[in-house]
This record gives structure tokens, sequence and C-alpha cells, in this order.
């Protein structure tokens, strides 16, 4: 099976997490956070727990190679987080072939900005957010975590707002899309359209969509969770950038999932997602 095929299996699958007690005082579905070409909107939907507040959040981002998948394929995540505490917010973003990079992770850093601005109508404490990404998500959440202020990746509603978060957990996200420079069936499906070209023309598009090239000292703890049979996006990815994180000295801890490929679900969901837990509230609870 190519790896386009296979990316098309994926937004089939069900990313299961433990059923959640009912804590949640609202959740708001439908928000829009900005307009594109004048008239289309992006929303996100935001689930807030009982409670004052102001509560650390986590930003919740979907699969689905880039090309497909839809926020409310992480609606279990966002209830089962409002119910430990969090806001937790389901994003939309920009997918392929409408539009090309940067514009996810515009979206994306863009969505965060929105939720600092109106910190105070979803109870929201604007220095504690996290975010949490899966597949192409993580990659997104990975560069959310990664990237400054790089010029071109930021977008320009709320400025005054900052899109840095406190902590990122990715679920076998990609990290280095010039792994995939060398395969066709990735090339034609979901690069060329995504970047606009091929990695033999103009690797240094795919070097600055490649979260691996901004680790930094400064950038937030991460957690990564991954299959060690995942066909899809090879190990290798959390692996290197998990690696050199530590290296320069950030707190960063890889998952291995043995015998898993790209998701799973039972036993190992129900330690996966006790593991999400325990590390976000290590890292926006303190």
């Amino acid at each position: 099976m190519t790896i386009f095929r296979s990316f098309l299996v994926l937004t089939l699958a069900l990313f299961l997490v433990p059923s959640a007690r009912s804590q949640i005082k609202s959740l708001e579905t439908n928000v829009p956070y900005c307009k594109i070409d004048g008239d289309k909107e992006l929303q996100m939907d935001i689930a807030v727990p009982q409670g004052k507040g102001p509560f650390p959040t986590v930003v919740c981002v979907h699969g689905g190679a880039w090309r497909f998948g839809k926020r409310e394929d992480v609606r279990s995540w966002i209830e089962l987080l409002a119910n430990e505490g969090y806001v937790a917010v389901a994003v939309s973003y920009r997918l392929i072939p409408d539009c090309k990079f940067p514009d996810p992770i515009v979206d994306c850093k863009t969505a965060v900005r929105f939720l600092r601005a109106n910190a105070e109508k979803y109870l929201i404490d604007k220095n504690h957010i996290g975010a949490l990404g899966i597949s192409a998500g993580g990659h997104l959440v990975s560069l959310l975590g990664t990237m400054k202020n790089q010029a071109g990746f930021e977008g320009t509603l709320y400025p005054e707002q900052s899109s840095q978060v406190q902590a990122v957990v990715s679920y076998f996200g990609p990290t280095d899309l010039c792994e995939w420079g060398k395969d066709e069936s990735a090339q034609n499906g979901i690069f060329v359209p995504m970047l606009g070209a091929r990695f033999k023309d103009k690797p240094e598009v795919y070097k600055s969509a490649s979260p691996i090239n901004y680790v930094s000292k400064d950038v937030p703890p991460f957690l990564f969770f991954h299959g060690t049979k995942d066909w899809l996006v090879p190990i290798e990815h959390s692996r290197k950038m998990n690696e050199k994180l530590k290296d320069v000295g950030v707190s960063s801890r890889l998952v291995e999932i043995e015998g898993a490929a790209h998701g799973w679900g039972g036993a190992d969901g129900q330690k996966t997602t006790a593991a999400t837990l325990q590390f976000l509230a290590e890292t926006l609870k303190k």
C-alpha cells in the first residue's frame, strides 16, 4: 500500500481515550477565530471545565495528512481534558490542496493568539497553554513548540498576543519532512501539493517545514508517543527529535509502543492517555 493511500486509511481510524466523567461547564462549537480570503471562516470548539478559572489550556490538532480530517476527530480529547480541569480546544486549519505550507501552521498560531486575546471570556490562563496533536497534527504542534517568530509563519491577526505554547504532546507526528524526499507516492500525493515543489528542486522548503530544524534550548517540554512498527511515519521521526531536544537541555520524553503501528487503542491507549494527563499536569498546572 502506498503512503498516500495509507493516509486515507488513517482518516477512518479512531484514536480511543477512556470515557470521562461529566465535569464540563460548557462546550461551545463552531467558534470563528479568523477569516480566510475575506469570507471563509476557520473555527474551533472550546470546552470549559467547571469552576472559576483561569484554567490551563490545551489546543488539540487533528491529523489526516494535512489533506483530510476535521476538528471533530479530537472531540473525545477535548471532553476528556475539560473533565481534567483544562480549557480544551479543537482547531480547524486549512487543508491541501486548497492551501500550501505555511498556511496550516499560520492557522494554528493564529488560533493560539485568538485564545490569548479572549482569555477572560473563556477563563484561560494565558501563561499555561499546551498543544496536543495526532499524526499531521503532531507535526503542527511540534512546529508550534519550536518556532519562534519566524517571518511568514505568524500571520497578521491578534499581533499583540504570543503564539508560543508551554508544552507539546505529539502522537506519531512527522518531524523531518526531508525524510520523505525520495518517496514518489508521498511526493506526488502530499508534499508537492503542500510544499509546492519536489524535494530535489527545493530542499530548503522541506527543511523550513520540519520541526527538527527549529530545536533550541528554550523550547517547551515535549512528550512523544510512537509505535515501533509505524509503517506510515517511521518512529525515527520521534526518536531523532527527542534526542535533539535532550541534547540541547530541553525536557523531552519518548514513549515507544512496542509492536504498534500508526495508532493504537485498548490497554496501550489507556496507558498513553494516562501518561499524557500526567505530563500536562506537570507542565501546565504547576
